[in-house]
């Protein structure tokens, strides 16, 4: 069971080094990503504007674009 709770973190740690390629010294854990993505906020203005990712530190920049993300279109949940 605390594999299943564990796999997420994993995931996040193994794209982010499959991005960086095995030139980096250090390499990245998934404790080190999640820390620096916790601060990330999502700003809801009003219902008719989409939502903006409040990005504070280029490093939040940097890991959502090594992992795919594309910070300035946030998905809506289908309701």
């Amino acid at each position: 069971m605390i594999f299943l709770a564990l796999l997420p973190f994993f995931l996040i740690e193994r794209q982010v080094r499959r991005a960086l390629g095995g030139s980096q010294k250090v390499r990245p854990t998934g404790r080190m990503i999640l820390y620096h993505l916790s601060e990330l906020r999502l700003r809801v203005t009003n219902a008719t504007d989409p939502p903006v990712v409040a990005i504070t530190r280029g490093i939040q920049l940097h890991l959502l674009d090594l992992l795919g993300l594309e910070p300035t279109q946030p998905r809506r949940p289908q309701t």
